[in-house]
């Protein structure tokens, strides 16, 4: 598996919080589909640390973990 280390910055006023959620929206959540989605392959992204429902963050670390190597470059360009 390889981990990419990944700093976030974003506005948590419609989020029910970092962690992914069945029956709520997630900043996780919206994290895991949007990069499967743009990578088009299954990830895992984890937060060195969670927020509650509304909070906001600026340098949140997370990681995501996949099974292929990926150009950095290329993920900063998009």
């Amino acid at each position: 598996m390889n981990k990419y280390k990944i700093v976030l910055e974003y506005d948590g006023t419609n989020y029910s919080g970092w962690q992914a959620q069945k029956n709520a929206r997630s900043i996780q959540g919206t994290l895991i589909e949007a990069a499967q989605q743009f990578l088009d392959l299954p990830v895992e992204i984890q937060g060195a640390g969670r927020t509650d429902a509304g909070v906001h963050a600026l340098g949140q670390v997370a990681h995501l973990e996949c099974a292929r190597k990926l150009n950095c470059e290329t993920l900063r360009m998009g």
